[in-house]
Order: structure tokens, then sequence, then C-alpha cells
């Protein structure tokens, strides 16, 4: 006599598939990129091609780390590029000495890197004060700053172009560290950091808890006020530094473009990379290879001639084809 066991069901194929879609698509999709790149761009291995691509998507991945840790709470941040711009203007201010007169540049170069992060974690913590304390929604939270946010940046240069030449300053974008491009050393850094304690910190579990139930997160113990401001602090942060990158990098500040578009771009990075937007999951391994696609994608459409334009429309499927994934994958 033959025994079936019926509490054993097979995973339907197709469930299957998009489980295996949501956890290893971006992956997929970097490594066919960099094929086809092989294949069909030419210099496309070029250290040169390697140094565009790095540079270009690391202030994207230092943004998109914070806001990743945002995304995991049941939050957003769409304040992030105003607070670049912020950053960004106020860094110049400090060593040009419009700010405050400051003589020993050694100290206003420092400053300029401490100070400007600084003022942008408190906005960070401004845009936790509205979510928590007030129980305003996320969205409609950050967007205070990311109106204001820009405005005040403009208002603080009066809407003129900062130049600069400073190489102590702008070592952040343009100097080296063991042959790598420091920015990209930076973003490395930044995302290991954040890897680390997503993975082995109390309060990794507790940003990963209060995103997947807050309520319950809160019955169990778990300061949910407090992580949620934090991971706003943290966010404001990082977009502080990336703001201190991109007017280093370009050797000017101006408060009306720094930033422009960063919060949409971050966003796109941590949905493609595999990051639920809905909270409960923070992949920052992801973030950092859904950033290098979407910046592949671009460099591979230009490098073929196709228009700039033709990447924004990419970016936005793939976005939707990241959401559809991860949203079918979670209901199977």
């Amino acid at each position: 006599m033959t025994i079936t066991n019926t509490s054993l069901k097979p995973v339907a194929p197709r469930a299957s598939f998009l489980q295996i879609a949501s956890r290893y698509g971006t992956l997929v999709a970097f490594l066919l990129l960099i094929v086809f790149n092989v294949a069909v761009t030419p210099n496309f291995l070029s250290w040169q091609t390697l140094n565009v691509n790095l540079t270009q998507v690391a202030t994207i991945v230092i943004v998109a780390t914070g806001m990743t840790l945002v995304i995991a709470t049941g939050g957003i941040d769409l304040s992030v590029g105003s607070l670049m711009a912020i950053s960004g203007a106020i860094a110049p201010m400090i060593f040009l000495g419009t700010l405050f007169p400051i003589d020993n540049m050694a100290l206003a170069v420092g400053l300029a890197f401490v100070v400007p992060v600084i003022v942008a974690a408190l906005f960070g913590w401004f845009n936790g004060l509205l979510v928590t304390h007030f129980s305003i929604q996320p969205i409609v939270a950050t967007l205070v700053l990311f109106i204001a946010g820009r405005g005040i940046a403009q208002v603080m240069t009066n809407g003129n172009l900062q130049v600069f030449k400073n190489p102590s300053f702008q070592f952040i974008a343009m100097g080296h560290v063991a042959g790598i491009p420091a920015q990209v050393a930076l973003m490395v850094v930044v995302a290991a950091l954040a890897y680390c304690m997503i993975r082995f910190t109390v309060l990794g579990r507790q940003i990963i808890a209060t995103g997947g139930n807050e309520k319950a997160a809160q019955l169990t113990g778990i300061p949910v006020r407090r992580v949620k401001t934090l991971v706003y602090v943290i966010s404001g942060a990082l977009a502080g530094i990336a703001g201190l990158v991109v007017v280093a990098r370009n050797s000017a500040s101006d408060a009306n473009l720094v930033g422009m578009g960063m919060e949409l771009d971050a966003i796109a990075a941590v949905a493609v990379g595999g990051s639920l937007l809905t909270g409960g999951r923070a992949n920052i391994f992801g973030t950092l290879l859904g950033a290098l696609v979407i910046q592949l994608v671009r460099y591979t459409l230009l490098a073929n001639g196709v228009p700039d334009a033709a990447a924004l429309v990419v970016k936005a499927g793939l976005i939707v084809v990241a959401v559809f994934i991860q949203q079918r994958a979670d209901k199977s």
C-alpha cells in the first residue's frame, strides 16, 4: 500500500521563477550588460571607461544607501537632492571665507567637510521629527525640504555660481586612495558599513522589524520613533557627503543644479536592487548593483548612439519591472 504525504505541496514553477527573478534578477541584468558591452561597445574594458562609470555612480550609491535604510522602515526621503544642494553650497562658503573669515586654510577645509554634513544630518532629523512626532506621511514630510531645501541653498548663495580651486577639499572627488578614485573608495566604505550595520547589529534588526510590522516592533520594545528618526538622520548625512563630492568634482557649486533628480535615481537604485518599497527589507548589495545597472544602461545607450532621453524611459521601465516582480514574488 502506498502512503501519500499530502502535506508537502510542490512550489508552483511560476512562483519559483518569480522568487528567483526577485533575488537574482539584478545580478543577471548586470552580468548581461557587461557581456553585451564587451561584445559590442568599443573600449568598454578600458580603465577610462571603468573610471567614468564608477565615478558617475558613486554619489548615487552613497545617497541610495541612506535611502535603502529609510525605505526599509517603510518611509521615503524626497529631500536628499535638496540636502545635497545645501551641503554643496555651505562647503565653498567656508573655505572661500564668504560665510565667516578663517585664516587657517587647513582648519577651513576641515570645517568644510564636517559642517555641511552636520547641517544635512540636522535637516534629516527634522524630516524624522515630522514623521515620528507629528505623524506626517513620509512622502509629505520630506516633500517640505524637497521644495524648501533648494530654496534655502539658493538664498544662501544668492543664486550665484561658486567657482573654486582647492586641491585639499577636492581630494574627495579627484584624489586617489591606493590607486582607487577617492569617491569610489568612499562609496565602497559607505555601502560596506551600511551592510554590516544591517547584517550584524541590533539597530539593523530593529530597522527591518520596524518596516516589517511597526506595531509588532513596538510591542517587542523596539524604540520605533528613535529608529525611524535615526534613518532619516543617516540619509541626510549621506546626502550631505554626496553633495560635497559633486561640488568637488565640478570645481563649482551651483545650488540650482547640485543634486537635481538625485532622489529619483536613489529610489530607482533601491527598487531595481530588490529592496521592498513597502519596507521590511534592506538589500544594500542589491542597491549597489541596482545603481550600477542603471548607470550601465545609460552608458550602453549613449555609447551606441541612443539619445540620453531614451535612458530615462528605460530607467522607468526597469523600475516598473522590478516592482512588479517583487510584488508578484511576495504574493506567490
